[in-house]
């Protein structure tokens, strides 16, 4: 008891006092088969959130597309609990997830409302950096593209806050 009161990881009380390797082997066995991918092209901080948020929504794996370097402090080292795989391009990427249904989300011409889009079961949601978005390969590489309805005056919501959104959103219709 005195082991779990000293330690101040951000971790739930479940596993205060575990390892690491403990905690993550316990999370293995009861991931979401959702899996997420960061395109970082510009080392986006917000990789950190979105890695984060994934933790929190315990996905399946993280991939991260393009620069292994990622702002890691914002995901106050939820990354060690996850499979996180890398892919230096679009296309490394793309053959790592043959046969899954890659989801981008962005608010791009042509991108359909999340609201009434059915986000299937095998997906991999995919997010870009802050302001640029996805890449045209990124694009091109997904079946559907899904936004984020906006009401306000503001064009897009924070990358980090998006990612949040569309994760609960597949919870919403597969797990809750």
């Amino acid at each position: 008891m005195q082991e779990e009161q000293a330690d101040r990881r951000n971790v739930t009380d479940e596993f205060k006092g575990q390892s690491v390797d403990a905690i993550k082997a316990q999370l293995d066995q009861r991931r979401q088969p959702l899996e997420i991918a960061i395109e970082n092209i510009e080392r986006d901080f917000n990789a950190g959130t979105i890695m984060r948020n994934a933790n929190a929504f315990n996905v399946q794996t993280v991939h991260i597309v393009g620069r292994r370097q990622w702002n890691k402090r914002g995901a106050m080292a939820t990354d060690h609990y996850m499979n996180v795989h890398y892919h230096p391009d679009v296309e490394s990427f793309r053959a790592a997830t043959a046969g899954k249904v890659l989801i981008g989300i962005d608010n791009v011409a042509g991108s359909v409302p999340l609201h009434g889009y059915k986000l299937p079961r095998s997906a991999v949601m995919v997010f870009g950096s802050e302001g640029p978005g996805l890449s045209v390969p990124m694009l091109a590489a997904c079946q559907a593209i899904v936004a984020i309805e906006q009401f306000g005056s503001t064009r897009s919501v924070n990358v980090g806050v998006a990612s949040g959104i569309a994760m609960y959103a597949w919870l919403q219709q597969h797990a809750l």
